[in-house]
């Protein structure tokens, strides 16, 4: 295989209501790689890109890129991509396996880092040509979290020489995401809905500033703690890649950028930073999934 591209719908189950998103796949040896994530209910769309530059985030709508310096996507299980799911299989060596009719069906564990939420997935491959039909990402209960189906997989695919380019990237992806027009709508503020045992909101302060307002909220508990603040994203003038220090990390609802004690991301239209003490990048990331919809108070 030298090549593929695929589709899929990914799921994500752990909120009060599934989110759903379009995910296009194109990989092309040794390590081009380019996942387009789209939101249709909230015209949200990301691009993660790696070309001989780096790997980077594109957010479209605020014509903004995010320029990392990571070995992303060797470095962990990415459920939407068929090299990850293979290398799964062969790394677990008490991976379950079965055959149906049209299918190979394993469960195996997954190397999501920091992550015990998820430990285990049942990953399909068509008997046809062994391309991934579904994987579905699993909780210690075995009661299903995310789930990926594929379609229209197809594999040593033909590129154009540019398909991989950033700027290329970022041009086309915003004749189909317009830039941010809600620039002035003032924003819902958002508050986690899964926080570490113990901890709870100590204080909440309102700031105004050139942009519009920022809201820092604060949890504390357990000798740990950790502030969520909220402003508008302003789009971008230049569309200058900024570089970001960390992992770019998969939220669910968007791609963040991890360091060993903060995550920050962009969603809907809003610039989200959380930083903590003693709490572990399992907690910071269980604490960043669940701000994606407003939780009563």
């Amino acid at each position: 295989m030298k090549s593929y591209r695929a589709e899929a719908e990914l799921s994500i189950k752990t909120g009060t209501e599934p989110q759903v998103y379009s995910v296009e796949i194109w990989h092309s040896k040794p390590s081009y790689y380019r996942v387009n994530l789209k939101n249709a209910k909230k015209d949200q769309s990301q691009i993660i890109l790696r070309n001989d530059e780096g790997v980077f985030v594109l957010t479209p709508a605020l014509n903004k890129s995010f320029r990392f310096q990571s070995d992303w996507p060797q470095n962990s299980s990415q459920a939407y991509l068929f090299e990850s799911l293979v290398r799964d299989v062969l790394k677990d060596k008490d991976a379950v396996f079965k055959s149906t009719d049209k299918a190979y069906v394993f469960e195996t564990k997954t190397n999501y880092q920091n992550n015990n939420v998820i430990p285990k997935q049942e990953i399909t491959f068509s008997k046809k040509d062994l391309a991934p039909v579904s994987v579905k990402l699993m909780d210690p209960d075995q009661n299903v979290l995310v789930q990926v189906d594929f379609s229209n997989v197809k594999f040593d695919a033909k590129f154009d020489k540019d398909a991989f380019d950033t700027k290329r990237n970022m041009s086309s992806a915003q004749m189909e995401v317009p830039t941010t027009a809600e620039q002035d709508k003032p924003f819902s503020v958002l508050y986690p809905s899964d926080v570490p045992q113990g901890m709870e909101r100590k204080e909440e302060k309102e700031l105004q500033t050139s942009s519009g307002k920022r809201v820092i909220v604060t949890y504390n508990g357990n000798k740990k703690s950790f502030t969520l603040i909220q402003e508008k994203a302003r789009v971008s003038a230049t569309g200058t890649a900024i570089s970001v220090s960390g992992e770019p990390v998969d939220l669910g609802f968007t791609v963040g950028a991890l360091t060993e004690d903060s995550v920050t991301w962009s969603y809907n239209g809003v610039d989200y930073m959380l930083a903590a003490k003693g709490l572990t990048q399992e907690e910071l990331l269980m604490v960043a999934r669940s701000v994606y919809e407003k939780s009563s108070k």
